[in-house]
């Protein structure tokens, strides 16, 4: 855990899911300032830090962005503050913000809930390129 980077904020995923696996993507490739580094929930380090953090990951079906030593978030809250982040066209998910955030995870929740069935799911998580293995923690 100390050797995380300290200045970047961390995105755990599940990385079976092909919507989130979309998500990634995404945010890697708006992410112009190079904030994020995304870590697998199912990986030994994803594990190492739900623990961590005290979240229980056999009950996790939501992204988390940690920052370390800081603060984390997950559900629609991880959401609001990736999409702060990332600025630009991501800017209007924070009208989301105006409501409550027990509201907010309602959605996320039935999304959540859905995911494998709308988007699928992969057997395994995904490999990174060569170009994008630096964005990844293991």
């Amino acid at each position: 855990m100390q050797d995380l980077p300290k200045n970047k904020k961390i995105i755990l995923f599940d990385g079976v899911c092909n919507l989130c696996d979309s998500s990634v993507q995404l945010i890697i490739k708006h992410d112009t300032k190079d904030i994020f580094r995304f870590v697998a929930l199912q990986s030994a380090l994803g594990q190492e830090i739900t623990i961590y953090l005290g979240i229980d990951s056999q009950k996790m079906d939501s992204i988390i962005l940690y920052h370390p030593g800081v603060a984390y978030y997950y559900k629609a809250e991880a959401a609001l503050e990736i999409a702060k982040e990332l600025g630009g066209v991501f800017s209007f998910v924070r009208i989301l913000g105006l409501f409550p955030v027990s509201f907010s995870n309602i959605a996320y929740d039935y999304v959540a809930k859905n995911r494998y069935k709308w988007y699928g799911k992969k057997e395994s998580c995904m490999m990174p390129t060569e170009a994008l293995k630096s964005k990844f923690l293991s």
